[in-house]
């Protein structure tokens, strides 16, 4: 089963869009002109608060040997 993680390897601040288009195998830069959108038509507020949230509880993945090489 997939889980829900912020990305280690797509951030542009907390890797919260990045994980969240892994794993809907979206791109991410889709999904970070989408929520500007909603952020723009729905308030700007709303959109923070539920970022913020999110870049909160959401974990990075475990770390396996992959992530360690560079």
């Amino acid at each position: 089963m997939k889980k829900l993680h912020r990305s280690r390897k797509d951030q542009k601040l907390a890797g919260v869009i990045g994980g969240l288009g892994e794993y809907l195998d979206m791109d991410s830069n889709v999904l970070r002109l989408l929520t500007i959108l909603i952020g723009f038509f729905t308030g700007i507020i709303p959109v923070l608060v539920t970022y913020l949230i999110a870049w909160a509880i959401l974990p990075f993945p475990p770390e396996t040997d992959q992530d360690l090489v560079v």
